[in-house]
């Protein structure tokens, strides 16, 4: 493999992440959830409930696939966890969206 075919295959991985990830955030709720806990900061489930007037399994389904995808992460402050954005990419890509 020459220098090119490594560059393009090295372009095609990346792209391929990239596209797992806006697969995963392109769910309208889910991409709200990161808009919120990127520009609001971090929150906790009954938080997001509130705002979204969605019911908690929801939002915790929602999470699950954002958590799984490697996107956000949950702390445990006692009996609530706050969620935050782990992702750079993912924070670049909703920042890039919602900069007005």
């Amino acid at each position: 493999m020459n220098i090119e075919e490594e560059k393009f295959a090295l372009e095609l991985e990346r792209t391929a992440k990239y596209a797992e990830m806006l697969k995963v955030m392109a769910h309208p709720m889910r991409l709200c959830i990161m808009r919120g806990l990127i520009f609001v900061g971090g929150c906790n489930v009954s938080g997001m409930q509130e705002h979204l007037q969605i019911p908690q399994s929801t939002i915790s389904q929602h999470l699950a696939k954002l958590r799984t995808a490697g996107l956000i992460e949950g702390v445990r402050d006692g009996v609530e966890v706050h969620y935050r954005v782990t992702s750079d990419d993912a924070e670049r890509i909703v920042r890039c969206l919602f900069s007005h």
